[in-house]
């Protein structure tokens, strides 16, 4: 299996519009983060995107990625599902729509918001293309097969809301979560490969900081865990330093084989 990480950076990416900070202005192209999603390839080629961030067109391209077989959606956000407009050059290729899974409050967020997407009825003028999208509930703790892949979801908290996060297989994903309980925790043990979002290093009411997150790396024990939703609070080299051994910074366009 492998992980592809489309976007790593906060609801404000990096740089941050109107900042001038010396991250913002860095030269390494690690420290460019797009808003947050990735796409997961089994070893039987099926192939899965995990939300629909506002640059989704451009990470898609940047990254290679001209096919997919399925959305799962964490939460309804707008740095995590405003891209959705995107998947039409996908769709348009399909027999059918493209199969998007979330739990009931994040599905009903997005009829609401993008109804053109889901409901057939609205149907595009002759001559012209519209996404499609066929929506599939999914429960916490109610595995879901999708193609070649055994889909665990299960919820985290994100303040007042709950996000959905995902094991598939010896992978580990989990973002926007202000904690980890213990529930998650024991789905998580095993992985190889672990993914955890990590704000700043200081505490924040809905997101893990930069320490929190490491002390949740540590009680899962993956061989290798990665941190994402990162600001422009750090240099990405800098951070790579001065984290643990086994727990690294992802970045925009990095691919990991989870085996």
């Amino acid at each position: 299996m492998r992980l592809t990480f489309l976007g790593t950076g906060t609801s404000f990416g990096v740089p941050q519009v109107g900042c001038n900070c010396a991250v913002c202005r860095s030269p390494d192209p690690r420290d460019k983060r797009t808003r947050v999603g990735a796409v997961v390839e089994s070893s039987g080629g099926t192939r899965v995107l995990i939300d629909t961030p506002p640059e989704l067109r451009v990470q898609l391209i940047a990254n290679g990625v001209d096919r997919v077989d399925a959305v799962l959606f964490t939460h309804d956000h707008a740095d995590h599902t405003h891209g959705l407009d995107d998947i039409r050059a996908i769709s348009a290729r399909r027999d059918g729509p493209l199969p998007m899974y979330g739990s009931a409050t994040t599905m009903q967020s997005l009829h609401d918001k993008f109804r053109y997407v889901f409901d057939d009825a609205m149907r595009p003028m002759p001559g012209t293309l519209k996404p499609e999208g066929q929506t599939f509930i999914i429960e916490a703790g109610v595995p879901v097969t999708v193609g070649d892949m055994l889909v665990q979801p299960f919820t985290v908290p994100h303040g007042r809301f709950s996000v959905t996060a995902f094991r598939i297989g010896a992978l580990g994903y989990v973002t926007d979560a202000k904690t980890v309980p213990p529930d998650a925790i024991d789905i998580l043990r095993g992985v190889k490969v672990l993914v955890l979002n990590a704000l700043f290093r200081t505490a924040h009411p809905t997101h893990l900081s930069i320490p929190e997150a490491i002390a949740v790396a540590r009680e899962i024990g993956a061989e290798r865990t990665y941190l994402t939703h990162l600001t422009h609070d750090n240099f990405h080299a800098d951070l790579e330093a001065e984290l643990p051994s086994g727990i690294a910074p992802a970045f925009d366009g990095l691919t990991v084989r989870v085996d």
